[in-house]
């Protein structure tokens, strides 16, 4: 199974994805929580920027977190003693081909992993295996197509397909939080329930502004500037001017929205 992380690993990336977590920790995580002593699975943790809010969360649960890259690893481990969490067990592991037991976990949480899948819905059986019956899986995934923004722009448009084509290139799908539901119900869950999580930003909330706008999605389009440039998806004056049409937005008058799906659904 083909699969790839874009955005890389470099250090700008990891504190992206820092600032995404910290920005989106009450938007996608203030439901997710696992009882104390249950086994859950976290696959594709990364560098634990979706681990921390996990573990605070569900104090007592027995969690496990799998990702292929031994630097993610380092790095979330590292996180997690930095802010003085309880750490969970780390495994290396590929989510596409687990070296676990059957059922051997009451509950699997996926965010941000799936849409660099080129077979998501095979992730999703392996995923399945290792699933307790009755147990549940969460997944969390954006979706590309659902930004909108004002002052709307061609050339920010532009730039963001830059990165839906690049991903798509790669075997990903930016743009899969859409598809979570007829995902997980062909993975054969029941009871699968998909909430969306809009986004919204505009003056009134600064925060937003800096840790969403620029500091989260902008930055993220940013970082795929060279790569589009060598691929001939755009040249530099045009991605240049994309970025600038983004920033705009985090103006007195600028308003920006972007969709977050969040699915869950339980084993029969």
């Amino acid at each position: 199974m083909r699969s790839g992380y874009i955005h890389g690993y470099e250090d700008a990336e990891n504190l992206r994805l820092s600032d995404q977590a910290s920005t989106l920790e009450a938007l996608l995580h203030h439901d997710t929580g696992y009882p104390a002593g249950s086994a859950v699975l976290e696959a594709g943790c990364g560098v634990g920027a979706q681990t921390a809010p996990l573990v605070r969360n569900s104090p007592g649960a027995r969690i496990t977190c799998l990702d292929i890259s031994p630097a993610s690893l380092a790095g979330a481990e590292a996180r997690l003693r930095a802010e003085g969490l309880p750490l969970p067990e780390f495994r290396r592991g590929d989510v596409c081909s687990l070296s676990l037991q059957d059922a051997s976990f009451d509950h699997v949480f996926v965010c941000f992993v799936l849409e660099h899948l080129s077979d998501p819905a095979a992730a999703l059986t392996e995923l399945m295996r290792v699933l307790r019956p009755g147990g549940s899986l969460t997944v969390i995934e954006g979706d590309h197509g659902s930004a909108l923004f004002h002052p709307d722009d061609p050339a920010a448009r532009a730039a963001i397909r830059c990165q839906v084509m690049l991903q798509r290139a790669g075997g990903g799908d930016a743009e899969i939080g859409r598809r979570l539901y007829p995902l997980l119900t062909t993975a054969d869950l029941e009871e699968v329930r998909v909430s969306p999580r809009q986004v919204y930003v505009d003056a009134s909330r600064p925060a937003l502004v800096d840790g969403f706008i620029r500091k989260t999605f902008t930055a993220m389009v940013s970082g795929v500037r060279n790569e589009a440039i060598r691929a001939g998806l755009t040249d530099a004056r045009a991605f240049d001017a994309g970025i600038e049409a983004l920033h705009r937005t985090t103006g007195p008058d600028g308003v920006f929205c972007y969709t977050f799906f969040k699915a869950t659904g339980f084993k029969r």
